[in-house]
């Protein structure tokens, strides 16, 4: 299997240019080589400006909402922008360091993951400036085929959802990038390296790819596979697991008894998945200290596995369980200060309101399948893999 980065630099596509690249960490290839650094032992062209999202370009801030400073590569003499920062996009002056910007960042397949939306604003900007863009393909470490949740309603825009789509989208980044650019109308000048030997039906471990964390709070694989739908617990004030070992798999709060909560899920007979009651302390971020119980997430089938239907269920049965002490969190979330988060992560108002009036799951599944059926017609003509 080759990676979109793998194709790039073995071609003599960037020969002459002062290039920029937008990476983090995880943008690795099969022996663990940075692309900065292969970028920069090149005599072939010049490495003038590093870009970097969400937590940083060296994924050393753990938390949401902290931008990130600007910065300098000093063993490369490089800058290194943040666009995590007071800006979201590269700005004139930066994009006059480049003839070229180079995008190799690792996606989880989940629509609120930010450095999607990073790449987009780096289209945007690259549009109104007329530079190009080259988009370096990588896997969806959960597959390409399965499709879950409702998608974006308008005027849920936020940083953590730009386009309508579903929560999970089975797409690349690269073909993300041709469906922002082409079905959105941003209109760069973009091309992109795909990918050899990635098919739609493989997970990250059926690739012959090493895993770095994408960002700090996803660990494993594991972690990927439930992310599109545990990220809701953002939204409330149940931990989500951050200050545990095992963030978006462990799900509790001080005030929940975790056999009961284990058992009532069970009964409901969710597909692909196993429940068993947990006792946890989260070392930092929701009740930081506090001894917590709750649930972990054993995904039995990750082929039957619905996360977001399993995450609305949990939710529910959370709130069912103690309703006097559940709380959707209150804003701000990603520089958003009046919706809620709840409704920022699910897209729209109706998750929460059908939680709220105790709609059953089958009938809120069923409402998001003609939105799925229209954006897998809308994804298909940027569809790189069988």
């Amino acid at each position: 299997m080759l990676l979109g980065s793998e194709q790039l630099l073995s071609s003599s596509r960037l020969n002459g240019l002062r290039v920029g690249v937008l990476a983090n960490p995880a943008s690795i290839d099969h022996e663990f080589r940075h692309v900065v650094d292969r970028l920069n032992h090149s005599n072939r062209y010049k490495l003038t400006a590093i870009f970097g999202p969400q937590h940083g370009y060296r994924s050393d801030l753990q938390d949401n909402m902290i931008e990130t400073p600007h910065g300098k590569d000093r063993r490369r003499n490089v800058p290194i922008f943040s666009l995590y920062s007071e800006t979201r996009e590269p700005t004139k002056e930066m994009l006059d360091l480049i003839d070229v910007l180079v995008i190799d960042l690792q996606d989880v397949g989940a629509r609120i993951y930010t450095f999607i939306y990073t790449m987009a604003n780096c289209l945007r900007a690259a549009s109104r400036h007329g530079l190009p863009v080259i988009v370096c393909d990588r896997p969806n470490p959960i597959g390409g085929t399965q499709v879950e949740g409702p998608t974006l309603e308008p005027g849920f825009e936020s940083f953590v959802g730009q386009f309508r789509m579903p929560m999970r989208h089975g797409m690349t980044v690269a073909e993300l990038a041709k469906l922002f650019n082409e079905h959105h109308g941003i209109n760069a000048a973009l091309e992109v390296f795909p990918m050899e030997g990635w098919s739609r039906d493989m997970y990250w471990d059926a690739t012959d790819l090493p895993w770095v964390m994408p960002s700090p709070n996803m660990p494993t694989l594991d972690t990927a596979i439930v992310y599109p739908g545990t990220v809701l617990y953002e939204g409330t004030m149940l931990s989500e697991g951050r200050g545990t070992t095992r963030p978006f798999e462990l799900i509790g709060a001080p005030f929940l008894e975790g056999r009961a909560l284990a058992r009532a899920l069970t009964r409901r007979r969710l597909p692909g998945v196993a429940f068993r009651p947990v006792a946890f302390t989260p070392a930092f971020q929701k009740h930081k200290g506090e001894p917590c119980e709750g649930v972990q997430l054993h995904v039995t089938d990750r082929r039957r596995f619905r996360s977001f239907s399993t995450s609305v269920a949990l939710i529910a049965e959370a709130r069912r369980q103690a309703p006097r002490h559940f709380k959707w969190r209150p804003p701000p979330y990603e520089f958003e200060k009046k919706k809620l988060p709840i409704d920022l992560l699910a897209g729209g108002d109706g998750i929460r309101r059908a939680i709220e009036r105790g709609v059953p799951l089958a009938r809120i599944e069923r409402s998001w399948r003609p939105e799925l059926q229209q954006f897998s017609r809308a994804r298909r003509p940027y569809l790189l893999y069988a």
